[in-house]
């Protein structure tokens, strides 16, 4: 049977060992059109030594929620609310020098675009040794020399010794990638949230910086959470995984039971529209209908209602007038009103379309 149930009891009961708790997560941004709602009551959990991937279409919430995990919305007019807590201490309501001790130490980023994160008039090297000279006042420049050389070895920098004094325009992609990844793990940090680290790099870099990533996690026995729009990546690294759709959770669980057996329909459309390797395709891809909704108007109900080709199998008009939370469905969660004699049946279908049962639309 199908039962509502709060995301704070499911998310703890999925490890004891957990490092970051979000709880209701809201972030909206006031404009003149009107309050953009981009993070919109978001909670889940990770553990130390865990990775989640978080999966979305473009403004679906995934870079402003961990965004908000760096505090990087302060001084901003962002309007705030929730619980981020770090191992136990919540992020939220420490004061602002705090959050720096924190931040860079605690809990670090990998950017999207590093040609933008890194400074141009800076050597890579300076600017990894300053990282490290921020939580370590006491290190004198050599130390931290050595370290920020060592760390730049250990993430695959040929030639460290020298490299070490080179400008970020004098390093390739994937160099500058694995320079941001050298500066996210310099102070050996807790949790490591990378945005998009492996967008614009062919296929051969991007599996070296995740295989790095695995490797220094391990190693370190940090908390990842990757952000990202590769489905293929979240299967190759992640643990669990949350699917984000207009500023919301719509399906959380572990990994390999939301490949296996998704339980929302946008999760569907996303793994439609992905090839596989595993199996010979007769049909061309599936890509989702229409466009992610607006986070200033969102559709009543369901925000993902107009653009779901099962809604008509729902008795009644509660997809477009009920705003659903998220249901369990075993260790899965989905915010969607179908039973699982419904998925049974879309998944007969080949997750096409069937007929509702009954009752009125």
């Amino acid at each position: 049977m199908t039962t509502e149930t709060s995301s704070l009891t499911l998310d703890k009961a999925q490890g004891s060992d957990v490092l970051l708790s979000v709880r209701d997560l809201r972030v909206h941004f006031p404009t003149d059109d009107g309050l953009v709602k981009s993070v919109d009551g978001v909670s889940f959990d990770v553990a130390a030594g865990k990775t989640l991937g978080v999966v979305g279409e473009s403004g679906s919430g995934k870079s402003v929620t961990n965004q908000a995990i760096m505090g990087l919305h302060r001084g901003t007019n962002a309007r705030t609310s929730g619980e981020i807590l770090l191992d136990g201490e919540d992020l939220m309501s420490v004061s602002e020098s705090r959050l720096r001790q924190l931040r860079g130490k605690d809990v670090a980023m990998i950017f999207q675009d590093p040609l933008s994160a890194l400074h141009p008039y800076y050597t890579v090297g300076n600017q990894i040794m300053e990282a490290y000279r921020v939580h370590h006042p006491d290190a004198n420049r050599r130390e931290a020399r050595e370290k920020t050389i060592d760390m730049l070895s250990r993430v695959g920098i040929p030639n460290p010794k020298v490299r070490v004094d080179s400008y970020p325009h004098e390093f390739s992609g994937g160099m500058r990638q694995r320079a941001m990844v050298a500066m996210a793990l310099i102070n050996d940090p807790k949790l490591l949230i990378a945005d998009e680290p492996t967008t614009a790099l062919d296929v051969t870099v991007q599996a070296q910086i995740l295989e790095l990533m695995v490797d220094l996690q391990k190693e370190f026995h940090s908390a990842i959470i990757i952000i990202t729009h590769d489905l293929g990546v979240v299967a190759d690294i992640a643990d669990d995984i949350m699917v984000m759709y207009g500023g919301r959770a719509v399906e959380k669980g572990d990994v390999f039971d939301t490949f296996a057996r998704p339980k929302h329909p946008y999760t569907w459309g996303l793994l439609k529209s992905m090839p596989r390797l595993d199996e010979v395709r007769k049909e061309k891809l599936d890509p989702i209908p229409g466009n992610p909704p607006s986070l200033i108007n969102l559709p009543t109900g369901c925000a993902f209602h107009p653009r779901c080709a099962y809604r008509d199998m729902v008795p009644g008009s509660r997809c477009s007038t009920e705003d659903p939370q998220l249901f369990q469905f075993g260790k899965q969660q989905a915010r969607c009103f179908l039973t699982e004699e419904d998925r049974a049946a879309v998944a007969e279908n080949d997750m096409k379309p069937v007929e509702r049962r009954g009752g009125d639309k």
